[in-house]
């Protein structure tokens, strides 16, 4: 497992595509994100901001076309540029302004279902997880305008308290990696 300060880094390759994990974890992890993805089907943004820990860093960056000699260069990671690049701070101001009614790019909100496929799960270090999956956010706005976002992202989980939280797993980690090079939508108002 690639660690970065003694710390699990999902930004980096695991080795071997193939993951082997206990099956009560695997059904654990899929539950827990596909509860996370109808929390935002449902605009239940509150909610959702609860998934996340206090030293989150929450980051799409974005996507560059490159040659086969030119995919193996390593990018550094402060270098690179980002759609979102935010710490809990900034999410919860995102979730304040979709919850105020004022938020113009989402009034009304858009219609949007999420689908979560091939979550792979890796043990890591001081009992971190780190969750490789893929998704699909169909978005559909007002009355013809249609969207959709594909890509794959990479969480750190940290075992929570489900008798206090609800969910085994709170959020320490995501990055968001997407499909297209180059965003052909109106806007990216909605959560991925």
């Amino acid at each position: 497992m690639t660690t970065v300060e003694g710390q699990l880094n999902p930004y980096v390759g695991t080795g071997s595509a193939y993951r082997r994990v206990d099956v009560e974890t695997q059904h654990e992890v899929e539950q827990f994100l596909f509860a996370e993805a109808q929390l935002l089907d449902e605009h239940r943004y509150v909610e959702w901001i609860e998934l996340f820990t206090e030293d989150v860093h929450y980051w799409a960056p974005t996507r560059m076309t490159r040659t086969h000699r030119e995919r193996d260069r390593e990018i550094s990671d402060e270098n690179q540029a980002a759609y979102i690049d935010d710490t809990l701070y900034y999410l919860k101001g995102r979730v304040r302004r979709l919850t105020s009614g004022i938020s113009w790019s989402e009034e009304p909100p858009s219609r949007t279902r999420r689908l979560i496929t091939n979550v792979r799960v890796t043990p890591g270090d001081a009992g971190e997880l780190a969750v490789t999956s893929n998704f699909y956010v169909y978005r559909s706005r007002l009355e013809r305008h249609e969207d959709w976002f594909v890509g794959e992202r990479f969480d750190v989980l940290r075992r929570a308290d489900i008798d206090a939280t609800g969910y085994p797993f709170v959020i320490a980690g995501r990055k968001i990696v997407l499909e297209q090079a180059t965003l052909l939508v109106p806007s990216l108002s909605i959560l991925l």
